[in-house]
């Protein structure tokens, strides 16, 4: 892929609701090498009070025609992403879509497609790979505190009891609490642990109105080891963040990362205690008292960065387009294990499975 020939890179936002205010902006903005210069939204004195430097466009089309632009953000509803990457690809430019990536598989394999043909970066932003608690886990699984894991218990649980008007929560393609909240806790299973065997889902709306689906349980199979991940809007008391079991104890984490709820405080991406997590991981072996051990920091800026250096030809692309397909298959097969009631095997390519092993292994 050629290199682009500005420093910084000149980065461009479609979107300023919720991600693209909370994480994109403040995050592209703390990475040195990459510069926000333009904002498609229809809230154009929210943009400039935050962002006075910036140009502000009514649509994503006309943030594609400005000059000397290299890479553009998509943080727009989830039924637009495959349409607007596909453009700003064939316009030039390099791409990073919000989660989820599309809301089909056969979208997310026509995008991929299009960034192959068009020599430009694709990669899709899965930050929950560099919170406190996920990273924290995978060093325990991987120094081998626990033995051979057997079984991981992944709960991402809120209370929201009032159905919102927003987009988010409608039954629309790509809505509803599984696409939102879905994506990352696959993404951090297939992490750890590569493709799954099997995946079974249910879904459903509990809440009263509920349009979309508000609560998901999935279970990926790797032979004898199992990955439940679960999901809720109707817990006013979580569970742990993670439970992790193997053949030497058990590893608990109890509390999530806490970059979101910086973020929300207005927290600044590298501001002092930024990623911080005092919350410890505990480590029950038999013993009367667990071993506690601390939890690394997380930090979101790593994955602009990685981005970075790879359009720069300095790296990898930290989410690459086929690991973006596989997710996809694994959040469709679950919908559609859910609507049958059976587990499903992934409907994935043996070329695929291949080339994600080989990006897995990178």
């Amino acid at each position: 892929m050629s290199t682009p020939s500005h420093w910084p890179l000149r980065v461009g936002l479609i979107g300023y609701g919720f991600a693209g205010r909370t994480f994109h902006a403040p995050l592209i903005a703390a990475i040195p090498g990459l510069r926000l210069v333009a904002i498609s939204s229809g809230q154009p004195e929210t943009v400039l009070r935050d962002w006075p430097e910036v140009t502000v466009t009514a649509t994503p089309d006309a943030l594609f025609a400005l000059p000397d632009l290299d890479m553009v953000v998509i943080a727009s509803p989830n039924t637009t992403h495959a349409d607007l990457a596909i453009t700003a690809l064939r316009a030039g430019l390099h791409v990073v879509v919000d989660k989820p990536f599309t809301t089909t598989l056969a979208q997310a394999r026509m995008v991929a497609q299009v960034a192959r043909e068009q020599g430009r970066f694709l990669s899709v932003f899965q930050n929950r790979r560099w919170d406190s608690d996920f990273l924290g886990i995978r060093t325990l699984i991987s120094n081998g505190q626990i033995g051979r894991m057997t079984e991981l218990e992944s709960r991402m649980d809120r209370f929201r009891p009032q159905v919102r008007e927003r987009w988010r929560e409608t039954d629309e393609a790509g809505c509803g609490l599984w696409f939102d909240l879905g994506p990352h806790m696959a993404d951090q299973a297939l992490q750890l642990f590569g493709l799954p065997d099997h995946v079974q889902a249910s879904l459903a709306r509990q809440r009263d109105d509920a349009r979309g689906n508000d609560w998901a349980q999935v279970l990926l199979t790797y032979g004898e080891r199992r990955v439940s991940l679960h999901c809720s809007l109707l817990s006013a008391w979580s569970g742990p963040r993670f439970v992790v079991h193997g053949t030497r104890g058990t590893v608990l984490k109890r509390r999530t990362d806490q970059q979101e709820n910086q973020l929300r405080s207005g927290m600044r991406p590298g501001d002092q205690g930024w990623g911080e997590d005092p919350d410890d991981l505990l480590v029950f072996d038999g013993s009367e008292t667990p071993r506690a051990f601390p939890t690394p920091p997380g930090d979101y800026r790593i994955y602009y960065a990685m981005l970075r250096d790879a359009i720069m030809g300095r790296g990898l692309n930290p989410v690459p387009p086929i690991q973006a397909v596989a997710l996809m298959a694994v959040m469709e097969t679950c919908v559609d294990s859910s609507q049958r009631r059976m587990a499903l095997p992934l409907p994935l390519t043996e070329q695929e499975k291949d080339d994600w092993h080989q990006s897995w292994q990178n």
